[in-house]
């Protein structure tokens, strides 16, 4: 099929699970519901209903500026309301005197318990207010499994979407670069050496805006958003003109 070179190869067998969802929604005329999504899988489903047609989609995270989304594959006809996304809201009771709780020590804690990160959407941290989104099929599951986080001892009490926070922006930095090519930006984002850098890139294990960019050598743009597996995420800002040196000042924020 030709629609397959406009993708990276390991990108194809999504692309056969999506194919099989509008199939499915063709032949049966009821709605498919997916695991969360991430902005690149959003865009490639985006991509291949508009592809096939006769079918729509839409996506729905929980709040407004949700990256991790449930997309809902549905028949023209069909008109999707929130409640159809499948989505549940918790917050976290734990000493917050004594601990502090990030993404890591949250996102740990729930794979810890066997489950997929499919099935957990976007973490919030916001100060000492610690929240989350996940697949309403496992809620039940989290209330009584989930006792700690990191060293915290914690109880999950469910809220509803009206009490979701909007996450904390970005902590912002700055650095220098002696280029804008992806080994050189990720090693000043993330402290490493350009050496090291590299090997993670040719690796598979850096993305620039949730794709996988294997090539040290690509060059990086202002609002690119550059994640490394281990170490976290983080955007570019902006560029700040250069250094006598001929260095690039770039601006960046990390999460």
């Amino acid at each position: 099929m030709e629609i397959y070179q406009h993708y990276r190869e390991d990108e194809h067998a999504f692309i056969d699970h999506v194919f099989d969802w509008i199939n499915q929604v063709k032949s049966t005329y009821a709605h498919k519901l997916t695991d969360f999504l991430n902005p690149r899988e959003q865009e490639i489903v985006q991509q291949l209903v508009n592809y096939a047609g006769d079918v729509n989609v839409s996506f729905f995270g929980g709040i407004e500026r949700a990256e991790r989304k449930r997309g809902l594959i549905y028949p023209n006809y069909f008109q999707p309301e929130a409640s159809d996304f499948g989505l549940s809201y918790f917050q976290l009771d734990y000493p917050v005197k004594f601990y502090e709780i990030g993404h890591r020590q949250l996102l740990g804690a729930l794979m810890g318990l066997g489950i997929k990160r499919e099935k957990i959407g976007d973490l919030i941290i916001r100060g000492q207010a610690v929240q989350f989104i996940v697949a309403r099929e496992i809620a039940d599951y989290i209330k009584i499994h989930l006792t700690s986080a990191g060293k915290a001892k914690v109880t999950v009490q469910a809220i509803e979407k009206h009490e979701l926070l909007e996450p904390d922006d970005y902590k912002h930095h700055s650095g220098t670069v002696s280029s804008l090519r992806f080994d050189a930006v990720l090693a000043e984002i993330f402290k490493l050496s350009r050496a090291k850098a590299a090997a993670y890139i040719q690796k598979g294990f850096a993305k620039i805006n949730w794709k996988v960019i294997d090539q040290p050598a690509y060059e990086c743009s202002v609002s690119d958003t550059i994640s490394l597996r281990g170490y976290g995420r983080a955007k570019l800002l902006a560029l700040d003109g250069k250094t006598k040196k001929g260095k690039w000042r770039i601006h960046y924020g990390k999460k």
